[in-house]
């Protein structure tokens, strides 16, 4: 694969009118951007559930690492950013669904806002594709 850039979309509109991409993956490195818990119309899942909106920010990660030739399996850094540093019980709870195998490092996080005051959580994730033989 080299060090190609491959630029992974969701169908996000914003995409091309902003400049950004769901993830981006050089070579073995894996970005997955701030992850909102969004349907595919763009509409929040889970208002006001922390757990609810953790899993679905993780649900749409693993389709990006999907798509670029990934799982959760390499993941190595995680990100949790919240709006209430006291939900980060209940959004670790539904993080340790996805990365129990993967175990990765991890930094918890609260701000101020985001820009969709629904959202609890936004979630971030890198991942490393290990060398290994494809079967």
């Amino acid at each position: 694969m080299g060090n190609k850039r491959e630029l992974i979309s969701n169908g996000n509109p914003m995409e091309a009118i902003v400049g950004f991409s769901r993830a981006v993956r050089v070579g073995s490195y894996i970005a997955v951007g701030g992850t909102a818990p969004v349907d595919q119309d763009g509409k929040t899942v889970g208002i006001g559930d922390v757990f609810l909106q953790t899993k679905q920010c993780f649900e749409i990660i693993k389709f990006a690492l999907e798509d670029a030739g990934s799982g959760l399996q390499d993941i190595v850094r995680t990100r949790v950013i919240l709006t209430d540093i006291d939900n980060w019980k209940q959004a670790i709870e539904a993080r340790k669904i996805y990365c129990q195998e993967a175990r990765p490092v991890d930094t918890i996080m609260a701000i101020n806002r985001f820009v969709n005051p629904e959202w609890l959580v936004e979630i971030e994730v890198d991942a490393v594709v290990a060398d290994q033989p494809v079967a």
